[in-house]
């Protein structure tokens, strides 16, 4: 600024970076700050108060102060000579009152796809932007515009161009809904209604691959937020199915750890882990546990394998594949802390509920037992060995008789 120091009125700085604000907006608190300040302190940093008040902020649209930028402005300019440069007028940007219409434009369909893009391009731009359009009820309007078009593309379709236009907007709202990145009380007025039905059509139905894995990636954050136990009891068996054709398509690594995720968080509960087991979903993670090398994928499968070898059904599914006992116990310390303690209660659920003397034989031969007995050797959590001991224990008669057990692990046995 040359030699001599130019004053800046207090006013003019905001509170966050106490700089010259270059674009002042206010909040609904009453307190004006420079947007990338505020924006960066509402969204990216995840905090709803008023750095200043310390209030709560209800409504996050940002009123433009454009009385105090021109003052701003103004000053700039008859400061000009002592080198203060002046800002240049912020560009406008997207308004509640505009993304409200473009959501209702994207119910006609002759202005959706363009009304739709228009939103994909807001939603990807800003975290306020995507803030913004869950204010504005976005994720209603996009989730009951993809149950619209699904309804319509299944009952007949008056044209094939119709038929065209309805995927073209089920793809766009999806992915918009995908990359609005929702709240959890966002993602909860998702689980109301018939949305979950929608989606499993949509996995169903899709021809893009990009449509089923956003529709598994909704599910999955949907069903991380589910509080009625009720809305994952009540899961379709066809859901299940279309999660296993997920995992048969490996259609992308994403799309496959939702789906293994989202089996995780619902197959406790219920009948789903049968569902899971019916679906024919045991010998697919057998064949991804066989198949997959990064670490992520193989302790997800192991976790959804250990719920579904909890039922009859997962159990018989487990046996009945040539190399779901040998790939359990070859996956125990290959993988995680975790997935070892899995594999190990895996094992126990079958030598428990399905040990006859044809699996306990199957078990020596594999070296399953071997396996068991290293368990107690090393150094490992106290319940993965606990219920080792307890395997070896339960058909230690068995075993003992066994030629295929070395002495040195005979003599080691426990009692």
């Amino acid at each position: 600024m040359g030699d001599r120091v130019v004053e800046v009125p207090t006013f003019f700085l905001c509170p966050i970076s106490l700089e010259i604000m270059k674009d002042p907006v206010t909040l609904s608190t009453g307190i004006t700050y420079d947007r990338d300040s505020i924006e960066k302190w509402l969204f990216s940093q995840k905090s709803d108060v008023c750095p200043v008040t310390k209030q709560v902020v209800v409504d996050i649209e940002l009123t433009p102060n454009h009385t105090l930028r021109r003052f701003i402005q103004s000053w700039c300019t008859l400061n000009a000579s002592l080198g203060v440069e002046r800002f240049p007028t912020p560009r406008i940007p997207i308004s509640k009152t505009q993304i409200l219409k473009l959501l209702k434009d994207s119910k006609s369909p002759k202005l959706q796809i363009n009304s739709l893009k228009r939103l994909k391009t807001i939603v990807m731009e800003s975290e306020k932007n995507k803030r913004l359009m869950e204010s504005a009820g976005a994720a209603d309007y996009l989730a009951s515009m993809i149950s619209r078009n699904v309804n319509n593309i299944n009952v007949t379709s008056s044209s094939p161009a119709a038929e065209v236009s309805g995927v073209d907007g089920i793809d766009e709202a999806l992915s918009i809904l995908y990359h609005l990145k929702l709240s959890p009380s966002g993602l909860k007025s998702l689980l109301t209604g018939d949305f979950v039905e929608t989606l499993t059509s949509v996995m169903q139905h899709a021809t893009s691959f990009e449509s089923r894995t956003y529709a598994v990636m909704l599910l999955k954050s949907m069903f991380e937020v589910a509080e009625e136990p009720m809305k994952v009891t009540l899961l379709s068996s066809r859901l299940f199915e279309e999660l296993v054709r997920i995992l048969v398509d490996q259609i992308s690594q994403k799309a496959t750890k939702a789906t293994l995720k989202l089996l995780i968080n619902v197959c406790p509960w219920g009948r789903n882990r049968i569902k899971g087991a019916e679906a024919g979903a045991v010998p697919v993670l057998i064949d991804t546990l066989l198949d997959c090398t990064e670490k992520r994928v193989p302790e997800m499968a192991i976790i959804v394998l250990d719920h579904l070898c909890q039922c009859a059904e997962g159990r018989a599914d487990l046996l009945k594949h040539g190399g779901g006992l040998a790939v359990v116990s070859k996956k125990i310390f290959r993988v995680s802390p975790l997935a070892s303690e899995r594999a190990v209660r895996i094992l126990y659920s079958v030598a428990m509920f399905s040990g006859n003397s044809h699996v306990l034989q199957e078990m020596v031969q594999l070296g399953v037992v071997g396996k068991l007995f290293l368990v107690l050797q090393v150094d490992c959590g106290s319940n993965m060995k606990e219920k080792a001991r307890e395997i070896l224990k339960m058909h230690a008669r068995v075993w003992k008789k066994s030629s295929c057990i070395p002495n040195d692990l005979i003599s080691v046995y426990p009692s």
